[in-house]
């Protein structure tokens, strides 16, 4: 399973309580052997049947045989110089080096194991290298139970898991004089590679076939567009919803908010600041479970003031929840109003199924066959199973927004998709509220807070009364969940029912209430992310009631906090904010954020797949790692958007009845939007994405 935030603070907290005493004494013995490929080789030189099989429990079959005529030309090839044998063996990796300092794993060198490709003598059979990971032995972390001290073996193919298992526990029994319990897995031999790669099954061969078919379209609409049409005005509407070329127009056009004052310029910045937040933060996480040769250096970082930004990085979900809140109320009841008040509930919910799955979809195919496809390396498989093994279950849940109930077990297929299945649920129940607010106004605020404290009330009762907590096994239930999750999107919901019953009014503040509504707003902000510092700092626990009472409340400080940044920014009291947040330079990136939102982990899980160094844990260094994985996530989202977002959204518009739902764009704001002319203000309503 990917690790979340939750859990990077729990192993980040394991690590701070563990001590080198409790494995030194098995160090120091590991540490007195020799390279561990020239033990395996003197230990193995003349490999009988009862090397490979349990004695007394089967006779050698096929592939029993196999793998001991391989290993004992391996052996011959060592002893005569042979330059593949030696290859073999040299690819093996040592024991870490800085055990003591928490480099836990050594990769070997992969592409020495898996090209090794050798002819045997007197059969037409070849002798190929198959490259597995092993356990030595567990080094006990305290809080975070046990991690394993890995190093990489090298094979031949024919040698099967069961094979290289007991071969390598009667050498470690041998070497370290230890007996490994029967439940210990050294080698995963699904996690093993050779350089044959898989077959490409039919749900590749589809989803090959599906990307061609899209191309194709693209590709001719983009040649007509570009060669055979003058004129703009006058390209069909197939041509011109295909055209790579017309959506690139799209994308990259500045809405002008001076002219529209429907348009909220801000947006468009706290958007894609919270997106980058998203992926910097999902960096961290993969940096903690790359191969470090310091973890070590992992226990001071925690306890500074500057993992509090990545630790508290959930809170750019709160974001995209407030503004999924706040778009859905301004464009569904300046659309009301136009209709009389009247709301196409179904043609609502279909068109916005149809707006965010089909990117969706295609990434559920594209995760469950794709990664290790693209790339080979050390940990490819690791990484490719952690994005793939829930899909193969559960891909329909995800499709029919509810993962974030029926998998709260973190079998979610795309985990960070959990935030589609909430927001999806909100805008279920949405109508609800927006008809309420349309026929009862102020009174129907007020049972919307009543109902948000409601829910903040749970909130609490959940974690004080039954325990669950964001630092513990529970944490999915009140991180997943709907009703735990809704009051910054209420809280967006009542700012956006403000901002519509005062348009075209001007606001007129003095300079003290200017001042104020920033020193507070900051002073909430800067109280939500770094309140709990003191605690990190020295490396204590938060009891449940005080954490009860932080989760809570930061949950609604955070979005009210947002409040007075939008506000100042619409009505002028923005200053130097305002010019950042409102630059049109974040107009395209917003219409991206959707596809960057569900592609950033697809990339980052197949960039620290292929790497085959160990890393070393810094801020530096996972800066370094972030601006590549952007960089190629903004690149794979703007070849997803010209190829399905875009595609999809116009033949939706064009299919769709002309009198559309008023809200649907809303959502978009909030999980997937796309640039929509027919809604005044469709350059807010773009993708929105989720957290650790």
């Amino acid at each position: 399973m990917e690790m979340d935030g939750r859990t990077l603070m729990l192993f980040l907290c394991g690590l701070a309580l563990a001590s080198a005493d409790t494995y030194t004494e098995q160090a120091q013995r590991v540490m007195q052997m020799r390279r561990l490929a020239v033990e395996f080789i003197d230990y193995y030189q003349n490999l009988t049947a009862v090397d490979l099989i349990v004695p007394g429990t089967r006779l050698p079959n096929q592939e029993d045989l196999q793998c001991m005529a391989e290993m004992a030309q391996l052996s011959q090839g060592v002893q005569s110089g042979s330059i593949w044998a030696l290859r073999m063996i040299d690819s093996w990796g040592r024991l870490p080096a800085g055990l003591l300092y928490g480099s836990l794993k050594d990769l070997g060198n992969f592409d020495e194991c898996v090209r090794v490709d050798h002819h045997m003598e007197s059969t037409s059979l070849r002798l190929r290298g198959k490259y597995c990971m092993a356990k030595l032995f567990p080094v006990d972390t305290g809080a975070m139970g046990k991690l394993s001290l890995q190093t990489a073996v090298c094979f031949p193919a024919s040698c099967n898991g069961e094979h290289m298992e007991r071969l390598l526990r009667k050498l470690f029994n041998q070497l370290l004089n230890i007996e490994l319990s029967p439940e210990t897995e050294l080698i995963n031999d699904s996690k093993c590679q050779t350089a044959e790669r898989e077959p490409l099954d039919f749900l590749a061969i589809f989803t090959i076939v599906i990307i061609g078919v899209l191309g194709a379209a693209v590709l001719l609409c983009t040649l007509i567009d570009y060669f055979l049409c003058d004129d703009q005005k006058q390209l069909p509407s197939l041509v011109k919803i295909f055209s790579a070329r017309a959506n690139s127009r799209s994308l990259f056009r500045i809405v002008d908010g001076k002219s529209n004052p429907n348009v909220i310029e801000c947006l468009h910045g706290i958007r894609c600041l919270s997106l980058i937040w998203v992926i910097y933060g999902h960096d961290y996480i993969y940096h903690v479970q790359s191969p470090n040769i310091n973890l070590i250096d992992i226990i001071p970082w925690f306890r500074s003031s500057y993992s509090m930004l990545i630790t508290h990085a959930l809170f750019s979900v709160d974001t995209f929840f407030f503004l999924s809140g706040l778009l859905v109320v301004m464009v569904a009841l300046r659309a009301m109003e136009r209709s009389r008040g009247k709301l196409n509930v179904p043609l609502m919910y279909l068109h916005r199924y149809l707006r965010i799955t089909p990117v969706l979809a295609l990434a559920i195919l594209v995760y469950m066959r794709f990664v290790p496809l693209l790339g080979s390396g050390p940990l490819i498989k690791t990484y490719a199973r952690q994005v793939s093994f829930p899909c193969e279950k559960h891909w329909f849940w995800t499709l029919l927004y509810v993962q974030n109930y029926v998998l709260i077990d973190d079998n979610i297929c795309l985990p960070h998709s959990w935030y589609l299945g909430v927001d999806m649920q909100l805008y279920v129940i949405s109508p609800l509220l927006l008809i309420a607010l349309y026929k009862w106004g102020k009174k129907a605020v007020a049972g919307i807070v009543l109902l948000m404290l409601l829910l903040a009330s749970c909130l609490f009762s959940m974690m004080v009364i039954k325990g669950y907590s964001l630092n513990n096994g529970s944490s999915n239930k009140i991180y997943f969940s709907t009703h735990t999750r809704a009051s910054p999107w209420i809280i967006g919901l009542i700012f956006g029912y403000y901002l519509h019953v005062n348009r075209g009014k001007s606001f007129k503040l003095n300079r003290l209430s200017v001042w104020l509504g920033w020193l507070i707003s900051l002073g909430l902000i800067f109280t939500c992310m770094f309140a709990l510092y003191p605690y990190a700092a020295n490396g204590k626990d938060l009891a449940m009631v005080n954490e009860a009472f932080y989760v809570t409340l930061t949950r609604i400080a955070w979005p009210l906090a947002l409040v007075w940044v939008v506000f100042a920014c619409k009505y002028g009291y923005g200053g130097l904010a305002n010019s950042f947040l409102s630059s049109p330079l974040w107009q395209p990136l917003s219409k991206l954020s959707y596809g960057a939102y569900i592609w950033h982990v697809f990339i980052e899980s197949l960039n620290a797949g292929i790497g085959r160094t160990n890393t070393y844990f810094s801020d530096y260094q996972v800066m370094l790692r972030f601006w590549h994985d952007f960089g190629l996530t903004l690149l794979l989202a703007y070849l997803m958007y010209i190829l399905v977002e875009a595609p999809f959204a116009g033949l939706e518009m064009l299919l769709l009845p002309a009198q559309r739902p008023p809200a649907p764009v809303a959502p978009k704001s909030t999980a997937t939007e796309l640039h929509s002319q027919n809604f005044e203000i469709a350059s807010q309503l773009e993708p929105k994405k989720e957290i650790i």
